[in-house]
């Protein structure tokens, strides 16, 4: 009887201690996600000039596309870059333990860079340092006209000292979007800038990225929900 009475507290609280750790987990996902959503005029695709800021003054044309993901244990943004003169690719994460962001971009060469840094006051800035050099990399991005410009900059600080230099500044316009003001549709997802359209039970909603039409299209009645308990 004893025994029984032991193994009964045990799996009782194997069984706490689980839905202790779900509950962590789901509290990490929804604190990712607010982060992100922090971030939601970043989303969609963008067209823009690049100006190099060191020695030959250097311009060159290329655009991007931001979209969210859902795979994996966590949210994030993902970022494709179409002949850009550095860059290839990239996923931003949040990191709830450090409240922080991580991006990860891979450059020309195939190598992966992985930033850290935080975001304020409309300025996400993030930073790495090269493991062979000692330099400081620095890249700031942010957003104005409410939404409809978009802007990265590259500094370097040789071995952590002394003053940033920056090496190139990229000013970028999202496609289809004016900078006067207009009625915003609202993505069912994320609460970013709805650009296309999805359907359930013959009712029209709207998403911002082909992520979140994906996201939308496996569990449709989950974010229909989060978003009609978001307008009460």
């Amino acid at each position: 009887m004893h025994l029984r009475l032991m193994a009964g507290a045990f799996g009782l609280a194997v069984l706490m201690g689980g839905l202790g750790l779900a509950a962590d987990a789901e509290k990490d996902q929804a604190a990712v996600k607010t982060a992100l959503q922090a971030l939601n005029e970043f989303v969609g695709p963008w067209k823009g000039t690049g100006e190099s800021k060191e020695g030959k003054n250097e311009i060159w044309k290329e655009s991007l596309s931001w979209s969210w993901s859902f795979k994996g244990d966590a949210p994030s943004l993902v970022v494709e870059f179409t002949d850009s003169k550095q860059f290839e690719k990239g996923e931003l994460k949040y990191l709830p333990d450090k409240k922080n962001y991580q991006f990860t971009l891979t450059d020309k060469n195939k190598k992966e860079l992985v930033f850290e840094g935080e975001y304020k006051k409309k300025y996400l800035t993030l930073t790495r340092v090269d493991a062979d050099t000692k330099d400081k990399q620095v890249i700031q991005m942010s957003t104005n006209n409410d939404g409809a410009r978009f802007i990265y900059t590259y500094a370097v600080q040789s071995k952590g000292k002394g003053l940033e230099k920056k090496l190139f500044q990229v000013s970028h316009a999202k496609e289809g979007v004016s900078l006067a003001s207009a009625k915003k549709n609202e993505c069912i997802v994320t609460g970013g800038l709805g650009t296309r359209t999805v359907s359930y039970m013959g009712k029209t909603y709207y998403v911002c990225c082909s992520g979140c039409a994906d996201a939308f299209n496996e569990n449709p009645k989950k974010f229909i929900d989060e978003y009609e308990k978001r307008k009460k």
